[in-house]
């Protein structure tokens, strides 16, 4: 079993497990600030629409009191208090042609009254005018603010992306230099090792080409109690039967080697094949993830875009609400009412 490459691909999955988690908080915390700017700018939007109903009251209390109805007259509860004679003078203006009070060219009032209507028609037109400038003013002032409230979050956004590429580069790299290391490590350990092996080799040949086991030395066997005796360590004679119970014990250490070869391959190749199934399985992972984050990121984009349409779909309708009733309303009351 290589020990080394396992220990480098756990730690390579540890590194890639950390930079995903890294990843995931700060996703995290992007939709946190999404959703919190989302907060502020929907307050935003209902103080927007509080202030316009309050104006809107304020106008209405101001400037279009019952008093200036142009029906006002008929239930207005002090018209007995109010009323005056049937006539007051020759020249009262509510004598009308039936009671015959007043004929045609009999009317000193006539410039008088013109010049009044003329002016009130002028403070009108102007006081619309004004109104007019400040709700375009106004409606100005909240596309700008709101423009760049969407221009922030937009280069917010890209500046999380380019800080989240930043980090895939960096872990990127520092995984590729921790590979390489290991690698260079890997290559110099089986260099060394080879050729300490490659001495060891060597001294051991060297040691049995001088020695007198190679040698075949006949009197190395001699033993000093006597030529009869021998030295067993020594001895170069064997019989028949030993030769042969050596080579079959030969044999069957041969079979022994070849079936713990044939054990330690079938271990590599389950080793091989569960690293295969593993690494399968991280990619299939990761392409998972890589879905799902770009699935979240088009459910974001659409959701923003959704708002803006909706943000602008109500601020038409606020303005054509405000701006398309109530001036023609004012102008026509007080008109009615100044003539009669």
């Amino acid at each position: 079993i290589d020990k080394d490459a396992l220990d480098s691909q756990v730690k390579e999955r540890k590194i890639k497990e950390a930079a995903e988690e890294a990843r995931n908080e700060q996703l995290a915390n992007e939709m946190k600030r999404n959703d919190k700017i989302m907060c502020m700018l929907e307050e935003q939007q209902k103080n927007e629409i509080r202030n316009i109903s309050k104006a809107i009251s304020e106008f209405q209390k101001n400037f279009q009191k019952p008093e200036t109805r142009r029906d006002f007259d008929l239930s207005d509860p002090q018209a007995l208090k109010k009323d005056k004679p049937a006539r007051l003078s020759d020249h009262d203006p509510r004598c009308t042609v039936s009671g015959l009070q007043k004929f045609m060219g009999e009317d000193l009032n006539y410039d008088q009254r013109t010049k009044l209507q003329k002016e009130q028609f002028r403070e009108w037109s102007l006081q619309q005018q004004r109104d007019w400038k400040n709700a375009l003013a106004e409606q100005k002032y909240k596309d700008d603010l709101y423009d760049k409230s969407r221009i922030a979050l937009d280069q917010k956004t890209m500046e999380l992306q380019r800080m989240e590429e930043e980090n895939k580069r960096a872990a990127c790299a520092a995984t590729k230099d921790f590979n390489r290391s290991q690698a260079a490590e890997l290559v110099e350990k089986k260099r060394w090792e080879k050729f300490q092996k490659m001495k060891d080799d060597m001294d051991e040949i060297s040691n049995l080409l001088r020695g007198d086991l190679l040698s075949e030395n006949p009197a190395q066997a001699v033993s000093s109690f006597g030529s009869h005796r021998v030295v067993t360590d020594r001895w170069k004679g064997m019989s028949q039967d030993q030769l042969m119970a050596i080579r079959s014990s030969q044999k069957q250490q041969v079979l022994d080697k070849q079936r713990q070869k044939e054990e330690e391959l079938r271990r590599n190749a389950e080793w091989d094949r569960q690293i295969t199934q593993a690494a399968r399985a991280q990619l299939l992972l990761e392409r998972h993830q890589q879905r799902l984050n770009r699935e979240h990121r088009q459910a974001l984009d659409s959701i923003n875009t959704e708002l803006s349409q909706e943000q602008k779909s109500k601020n038409i309708y606020l303005k054509e609400e405000e701006y398309s009733n109530i001036p023609t309303d004012q102008y026509f009351a007080q008109f009615n009412t100044t003539s009669r």
